[in-house]
């Protein structure tokens, strides 16, 4: 192997490793995620937010893509640059096909071998090669499943986040102004409890699913940052409450929305010296864009 052999093939290696260590953290580490999918996701965030006025409902949806796409994109590059030194005399043709030594052949190569589709009018022919195919071929099937089961669990936790701004929303809604525990306390106290287990659920969904932060809704009644600053009303109120059940329950809630605001402190550059600073900060950053109805005189 001559000297531009040898940078294909370290090249080609490091592309592949990237693309590994990119795939682990973001679908088998439980409180991360990769440095090409939190770049990417980053990215079109802030591009939307400074394009439109304010956060798109679609832009991590299309991140999503984008990162899929850079997935696929490196383990194809990555393995065609593998290949390159060893075209054509490590690759048995078939009938009329012609002989190539350029960088489309090993895409087109490496590709084939990815997607698993196995056209088999070229075929690796050194053992070393064959190996090298066959894992590719491995790690395209199992890239494929990995990337489904990464959306089909990022959307539960987009849910039981809507579903938690949705339950504070409720409870707004039906307390009576300027005393929202004009019931019985146990029953307050219940309640309060519930929607301290349901923003504990979501702290772990931000760190397990840190994808899941650049999502915006479509409606603000099921946006939580829209919300949040609501819940701290309530543990404020209940902490202020002479029965020792709403104090308690208070206290939770107060604690569930601490380690909400660390997670946001630490994992998306919400600097803020308390909670109520952390979650106004959170707040401006997912702002609805403005409609056009709220520009009209």
């Amino acid at each position: 192997m001559d000297f531009w052999d040898v940078v294909w093939t370290v090249a080609g290696a490091g592309l592949i490793l990237l693309m590994l260590v990119d795939v682990f953290h973001t679908l088998l580490y439980p409180h991360g995620s990769g440095p090409v999918c939190r770049t990417i996701m980053h990215g079109c965030w802030r591009l939307s937010r400074i394009s439109k006025g304010g956060a798109s409902s679609i832009a991590a949806p299309v991140a999503m893509a984008a990162v899929i796409f850079a997935w696929a994109a490196m383990a194809i590059l990555g393995w065609a640059l593998l290949y390159l030194p060893h075209l054509p005399e490590g690759f048995i043709y078939g009938d009329r096909v012609p002989r190539e030594a350029d960088f489309l052949e090993a895409v087109y190569v490496s590709m084939v071998t990815l997607s698993t589709v196995g056209f088999g009018e070229v075929v690796a022919g050194y053992p070393l090669l064959r190996l090298v195919s066959a894992a590719q071929a491995v790690t395209g099937f199992g890239l494929l499943t990995a990337t489904v089961s990464w959306i089909l669990q990022m959307y539960p936790a987009l849910n039981r986040r809507r579903a938690l701004a949705h339950q504070l929303n409720l409870f707004r809604e039906a307390a009576t102004p300027g005393d929202p525990f004009s019931m019985d306390p146990s029953h307050a106290a219940g309640l309060l409890e519930s929607l301290a287990g349901s923003v504990a659920a979501v702290s772990i969904d931000l760190l397990a699913f840190h994808e899941t932060y650049y999502f915006q809704e479509v409606e603000q009644r099921g946006s939580l940052p829209a919300t949040v600053t609501y819940a701290q009303e309530l543990a404020s109120a209940a902490r202020g409450s002479d029965h020792p059940d709403l104090q308690f329950a208070g206290r939770m809630l107060e604690a569930a929305l601490e380690d909400l605001a660390k997670v946001l402190r630490g994992r998306f550059g919400h600097a803020g010296a308390t909670s109520s600073e952390v979650f106004e900060h959170y707040s401006t950053h997912h702002r609805h864009r403005r409609s056009p109805e709220a520009d009209t005189p």
